[in-house]
């Protein structure tokens, strides 16, 4: 039995849908949160490199490394804003994330 692009996009489609639900299902947890968007960007990086390698083409990989590196800057970003949230409120509620201003 072979590997194909099927179950490729097979994967990448449950990995898809398990971070649409984990944003949709836990909304007061960020950290939950964001590892729901790293499976969504994992998910579109395996489409892009099963596409890339069954077109022959390398363009598609190109774009997923460019998607991981803003999966890396997004992950930065977000878990420094969420430590120093964390220190100056004492919680990661997503509800009082409305208090921070500039």
């Amino acid at each position: 039995m072979t590997i194909g692009l099927m179950h490729y996009l097979g994967v990448a489609a449950i990995l898809f849908t398990i971070g649409v639900l984990g944003i949709f299902v836990n909304r007061k947890n960020v950290i939950v949160i964001l590892m729901s968007v790293e499976l969504i960007l994992l998910a579109v990086n395996i489409n892009l490199v099963s596409f890339s390698v069954f077109l022959h083409d390398v363009v598609g990989q190109i774009y997923a490394l460019f998607v991981l590196t803003v999966a890396a800057a997004e992950a930065a970003v977000g878990l420094a804003i969420l430590v120093t949230f964390f220190r100056t409120r004492g919680d990661i509620a997503v509800d009082d994330a409305s208090v921070m201003r500039g």
